[in-house]
């Protein structure tokens, strides 16, 4: 469980790479949304795990590499937007956020299962 220093300097990181990705996306994913979903902490705040997902994109894993690529880039512009407020900006790693990709899935298992025939229940007395 995350202590309340991971989860605020957790959310500042969030929005500051959220403002980067606004700002600079289109340099690095051009006609790709990125948006950060999820930025998850170490304790000792030196290692931030940033979880993406692309829209307008169609193979996800070529997006990763790419924002991966240019993962020293975005530390750069990030410590530049919080240089005040910390002593160490954190290694930044970028994972991929499927959290829309399996709810897709589920959606898609359920109504198939809704759209069966159902079989007549029989009560074995």
């Amino acid at each position: 469980m995350e202590s309340k220093r991971q989860q605020k300097f957790a959310g500042v990181i969030q929005e500051d790479l959220a403002a980067i990705f606004q700002r600079e996306g289109m340099n690095y994913l051009p006609n790709t949304l990125v948006t950060i979903t999820k930025v998850r902490v170490t304790p000792d705040l030196a290692i931030a795990r940033v979880f993406l997902s692309f829209f307008n994109h169609t193979n996800t894993q070529q997006s990763l590499a790419t924002v991966k690529s240019h993962a020293s880039e975005i530390r750069y512009k990030l410590g530049a937007r919080i240089k005040d407020q910390v002593r160490v900006i954190p290694q930044l790693e970028f994972f991929v956020d499927d959290t829309n990709e399996y709810v897709e899935r589920m959606d898609k298992i359920f109504d198939k299962i809704s759209k069966e025939d159902r079989q007549p229940d029989t009560d074995e007395n």
